[in-house]
């Protein structure tokens, strides 16, 4: 690769119709930011999807058109010029592609949405969707869309002639579809006549008949068909384009499970792109589950290691103390049996409900792929009862790669045990499976919708252990990650997939990574918050307990440590109430909101934020507030030297309080950030200057608790840790991108709190061994009771090493204490390392 990559910076590209403001973030205020983001370190800008989509998207995964560069960023134009700036910089451009999906929530504004309405099978654009054209479809054989309000509302169609497109069109309300050529004389016409010649039908929304493939359960999201050559050609001509001018150096897949083949999908992809451009894939992974090394990728986006630095940082010995705490509060402990009993469960009701109509379809392509006899006696309630059982006992997205092969069949062999009654259903299920037709096809894309909607976007939002566990890709019954399990990771990543993004915060976050490091720090003080949630409790009771416990700990999360609250925090926290309770579906849900409820929610927010218990909450965040700024600076620095490509989140190179969209896709002062990273360079040359002085902010140092200025100048703390670490990675690649990992340990009273790994490889520019070292302070609350950390040392390689976030030397064994005198973390660099640069 012509720009080698070694770490990413993720970008937020919205238009001027996504915001109230009119406020763009496109390609040229992108380019505006390259020379902060050149200083910063970063090595490549990692932008959002940038085909034309929604003009009010925030988000730009509602592609409508794939083949055109978004006007509203700037057009491909656009795309060339900030390409061209950040190439004369030295940075390279990622790209986030959706090859699964379509926005088709306006038909209007997909032209191939609107050709294949209005021709039905007979379009050119017909193959492009994944459409269930059969008879039995439940809309006659036709096009059926959820878009009816009420039963019976075809009484409100109306035949208008469209102006901004000069065409007859089929109105209802404020939705527009197209008319077949020849199905009538004139607009003087019975509308409901008319309409029953079209290809489609418009169903009420309720009654769950959709015969397209979803995203998940979003209606205004079309699957389409990768796996035809044509789609995928016509899908990504101008990818192909932009890769003949050399504008782009790399690619983020969007949800690969979704598409009928992943594995050829990625294979076709590399064929595309070459083998010098780096390919990564939103592939969300089981604890337990390898990602297939046959995939012709370079790895995932990173979720699984956001749980491996997260868990890490837990007290584990809070885990009784918070799963009692939660059985008092919402009746479960949430232990890893009841999330394995709710997770079952959730996602037996999603593949019901939700996703029935997905599930409906399947079970006819069962039956039209089934070639034997087996369970021809099978009653399609039995079938239809027993795929459901089926898909939510999957635990992985979807179990038909290479590497999962067993899984299927080990699941079906245990349901076959436990319940006789299904074993032909079961018979009748694996025929088809074997057969190898639609219905092994859409089996895996239904387990991976079914996962989704039933875990990560339920189950995540009503577990209430430690919602900071509760991430996609985490395991919030697994209540953190010992130090032994998180090196072995680490290995692992170095040794089979050094190129694997790893992250801690993205644009699908729940909660950024400073917010979970403050709801992290709970488990340092466990008996302090359930003393705080039964106060609160007793002076401004939740109106529903378990509801009330999972919001509190996100409202511990984002609460100002200075008890300054605004109306903005009240806003925010509640949009993010309402969207979460209609999440977890208990009281209230997307489908059947429940106003009352909602407002006895967001009324409750008001009295936490009005209310006696006010500065309780404010004392207790504050303390949360003083550990987590240590785990925010040693967390990310372990991220930024460990194994892996890193990936900055916008923004986060600041500590930042954000919960789930669109809270963490606010825009970034990147003026503020340009000030203080020059500020930072202007002195950082002196060695001799503590970090409080090169962040401008030094403090005095009182023996209560130490680093007493990191509160103060934590933004400068840890926009300069980045920058140092990123730095690092950019002037010495082939220690982070072929070196390996290895773990440091401390010896004496405190050794437990600290975490620390070591990079390098047997010949660095003639540096033999490890070059880097990145240590960590763990449970930084607890080893404060402790008395600090004493005696404990830590014993370092042979030769000098320098710090280079304080200037400091050190060698042989040297205490911990005198490594973190200035900060909770220190990034070590071997002199041999340093010296070899200038050979």
């Amino acid at each position: 690769m012509r720009r080698p990559i070694t770490s990413t910076y993720r970008l937020q590209l919205r238009g001027p119709h996504a915001d109230p403001t009119g406020r763009r973030f496109g390609f040229a205020e992108a380019a505006e930011q390259v020379p902060y983001l050149r200083s910063l370190g970063v090595s490549h800008l990692y932008l959002s999807p940038i085909f034309t989509a929604v003009r009010e998207s925030n988000h730009n995964y509602d592609v409508t058109d794939p083949t055109e560069v978004n006007p509203e960023l700037g057009g491909i134009e656009g795309l060339r010029e900030l390409a061209a700036t950040a190439h004369e910089a030295g940075l390279g451009i990622v790209l986030d592609i959706v090859p699964n999906h379509l926005g088709v929530e306006t038909p209007l504004l997909n032209k191939w949405w609107w050709d294949v309405l209005k021709l039905g099978r007979e379009s050119e654009f017909e193959s492009y969707f994944d459409i269930d054209w059969h008879a039995d479809n439940g809309a006659d054989g036709k096009l059926g869309l959820p878009v009816l309000g009420a039963e019976g509302d075809e009484d409100r169609f109306e035949l208008v002639h469209l102006d901004s497109i000069d065409e007859d069109v089929l109105k209802y309300y404020d939705k527009f579809f197209p008319l077949t050529p020849g199905s009538y004389a004139s607009l003087d016409d019975d509308p409901r006549e008319v309409y029953s010649r079209q290809n489609y039908q418009l169903k009420f929304w309720r009654d769950g008949v959709i015969s397209y493939r979803r995203f998940f359960s979003v209606n205004g999201l079309a699957g389409i068909r990768q796996e035809d050559p044509l789609v995928f050609e016509q899908t990504h001509r101008v990818l192909r384009q932009l890769i003949a001018e050399d504008v782009i150096d790399g690619i983020r897949v969007d949800h690969p499970d979704g598409l009928a083949d992943p594995f050829d999908y990625l294979t076709r992809l590399r064929d595309l792109i070459g083998d010098d451009r780096w390919l990564v894939v939103e592939k969300i992974l089981g604890v337990n589950e390898p990602l297939d090394p046959r995939l012709a990728v370079d790895g995932t986006t990173g979720y699984d290691a956001m749980r491996e630095y997260d868990g890490v940082f837990i007290s584990r010995e809070a885990e009784d103390a918070l799963s009692m705490l939660s059985l008092q509060q919402s009746g479960s402990t949430w232990d890893d049996a009841a999330i394995g009993a709710a997770e079952h469960q959730l996602k037996r009701d999603v593949a019901a409900l939700e996703l029935g109509a997905e599930v409906r379809r399947l079970t006819r392509a069962i039956r039209r792929d089934n070639f034997s006899t087996a369970g021809h006696t099978v009653t399609d309630r039995d079938l239809t009862a027993t795929v459901i059982e089926l898909v939510a006992a999957i635990p992985v997205y979807r179990a038909d790669y290479i590497s999962l092969s067993r899984i299927t069949s080990s699941v079906i062999a245990e349901m076959a045990r436990r319940f006789p009654s299904r074993r032909d259903a079961l018979d009748l299920i694996i025929a088809a499976l074997v057969a190898g037709g639609e219905a092994k096809t859409r089996f895996a894309q239904v387990c991976g919708a079914v996962m989704a909607k039933g875990v990560e976007d339920t189950l995540f939002y009503r577990a209430c252990r430690l919602v900071a566990l509760q991430e996609v890709g985490g395991a919030p019954g697994r209540f953190g990650v010992s130090a032994a399990e998180f090196h072995l990771l680490q290995q692992e990543r170095a040794t089979l997939w050094p190129r694997s993004m790893t992250t801690l915060s993205t644009h699908d976050t729940k909660r950024s990574e400073d917010t979970r490091a403050r709801i992290i720090e709970i488990t340092e003080l466990p008996s302090d918050f359930a003393e705080l949630v039964r106060q609160v409790s007793a002076i401004v009771p939740a109106p529903d307990a378990a509801t009330g416990h999972f919001l509190f700990q996100n409202i511990l999360g984002v609460w100002p440590a200075s008890g300054e609250l605004d109306n903005s925090l009240r806003q925010r926290l509640h949009n993010y109430a309402v969207k979460s309770v209609r999440e977890a579906g208990v009281k209230t849900s997307w489908f059947d909101s429940d106003a009352g409820f909602e407002k006895a929610v967001t009324d409750w927010i008001d009295a936490l934020l009005d209310g006696p218990v006010a500065p309780a909450i404010t004392e207790f965040a504050s303390q949360l507030h003083r550990g987590a700024i240590q785990v925010s600076l040693g967390r990310k620095l372990l991220q930024l030297i460990g194994a892996g490509i890193p990936d900055t989140y916008q923004g986060q190179e600041y500590f930042d309080l954000s919960l789930v969209d669109p809270d963490n896709r606010r825009f970034v002062d990147y003026t503020q950030r340009s000030q203080t990273l020059e500020q930072y360079l202007a002195i950082s040359r002196d060695p001799k200057r503590s970090i409080a002085e090169l962040c401008g902010e030094a403090g005095d140092d009182p023996a209560d608790r130490p680093y007493p200025y990191l509160e103060q100048i934590i933004d400068r703390a840890k926009q300069a840790l980045v920058r140092e670490a990123l730095v690092l990675r950019r002037e010495f690649p082939d220690v982070f991108l072929s070196g390996e990992h290895q773990p440091v340990f401390a010896v004496g009273e405190a050794e437990s709190h600290l975490v620390g790994i070591s990079r390098g490889d047997g010949d660095v520019r003639g540096a033999a061994g490890l070059s880097v070292i990145a240590l960590a302070t763990r449970r930084p609350l607890t080893l404060q009771r402790r008395g600090g950390w004493g005696e404990t040392t830590v014993t370092l390689p042979e030769g000098t090493w320098v710090d280079r976030l304080t200037g400091r030397e050190y060698s042989s064994t040297v205490k911990v204490a005198d490594v973190f005198d200035q900060l909770p973390a220190a990034l070590l660099v071997s002199s041999r390392l340093v010296n070899s640069a200038s050979l």
